[in-house]
């Protein structure tokens, strides 16, 4: 009981993160593609100085570790298949904590240190690598969800 409980509270947790990675594939960066160079410069800089806080922290960090727990719960009651299911999950969640470390934060902290007058380069520095990244991490997140999900349901 207590492992389907933490397989629910991971899958609650990952479907959080693929849903702000999502959000910011489809609706964000989108929308700021179409603003003009310092809109978009100030509006990314103030997301990157709100987006750490405790909700955010709960699915960029709860969701490995509760699946991390989910892993180990079922490892020790021999549940192998729930194991391999929730492994993979863990696997594609934390690729995208890779990416997040490796390529966007660096993004993000150079975009904050951009020269404000000349928001235009920074823009252009940034945008398309950064698109690009994230869209990987919806996939990723996206896949560990469904990993998670399809664990739950079929071998549960």
């Amino acid at each position: 009981m207590v492992g389907q409980i933490v397989l629910v509270l991971a899958t609650i947790a990952t479907g959080l993160g693929a849903g702000l990675f999502y959000a910011f594939s489809c609706a964000v960066m989108p929308a700021l593609h179409h603003s003009d160079d310092a809109t978009r410069v100030q509006t990314m800089q103030r997301v990157n100085q709100y987006i750490q806080n405790g909700w955010f922290a709960l699915s960029f960090v709860g969701a490995p570790l509760l699946t991390a727990v989910a892993v180990i719960l079922d490892a020790v009651a021999g549940n192998w298949p729930r194991v391999v299911g929730e492994a993979l999950g863990l696997v594609l969640f934390c690729s995208a904590l890779v990416i997040t470390a490796v390529i966007n934060i660096p993004l993000n902290n150079a975009l904050d240190a951009s020269d404000p007058a000349d928001p235009a380069r920074a823009w252009r520095a940034f945008e398309e690598r950064w698109v690009r990244w994230n869209n990987v991490r919806t996939l990723t997140t996206t896949g560990a969800l469904a990993a998670l999900v399809v664990t739950f349901a079929f071998l549960s």
